[in-house]
Parts: C-alpha cells; structure tokens; sequence
C-alpha cells in the first residue's frame, strides 16, 4: 500500500536530512507551512506540489502516492557511469 502525500514529504524531507525550516526555505514558505503538510491539515497547492517533487527528486505521482517507483537523476554521469549504476541496482535487487 501507498503512503499518503503528509507521510511522503515527511519520509523524504528525513531522508534528504532536511529540517522543515530547511524546506520552507527552498520551497520560499513557512515552516509552519510544511508543519501543516506533514500533519495532514493542509494540501500543497498543484505548483507547489511540483516544486516538492523537484525538490526531493520524485514525481508528483510518487508524492501523491499513486506510484512506489523512484528514479535517479543521471545528469552529467557519462554513459560508463550509468552503467555502473544499474550494475548496483541490479545486484541490490538479488539481495
């Protein structure tokens, strides 16, 4: 089963080692604005939704719950290194 979105944010803000104080300020809101996402009281409007997801680097759809696949951002790794990692990643999936 799915987390729901308060839970998602609040896995990946621990995840990411980030404070709410620390999210408010990337994301330019309160911090008692985050404490209101992560306790359910409030939605995120849909841009800040996005800008959740790029912030912890997921999509929306994983944020929502609607979806458990993550994907990693290869930008600037050489085609050598990509394939480095999806060696990892496969042999973390025999484990």
């Amino acid at each position: 089963m799915n987390r729901p979105l308060n839970e998602n944010i609040k896995l990946l803000r621990v995840q990411h080692h980030l404070s709410q104080v620390d999210v408010a300020k990337r994301l330019s809101v309160s911090k008692q604005c985050v404490s209101n996402w992560e306790n359910d009281n409030v939605l995120p409007s849909i841009d800040m939704l996005g800008k959740l997801a790029d912030l912890f680097g997921v999509s929306t759809d994983f944020l929502l719950g609607r979806s458990c696949e993550l994907s990693l951002d290869a930008t600037g790794l050489t085609e050598v290194q990509i394939a480095h990692i999806r060696e990892i990643i496969n042999d973390l999936k025999m484990l």
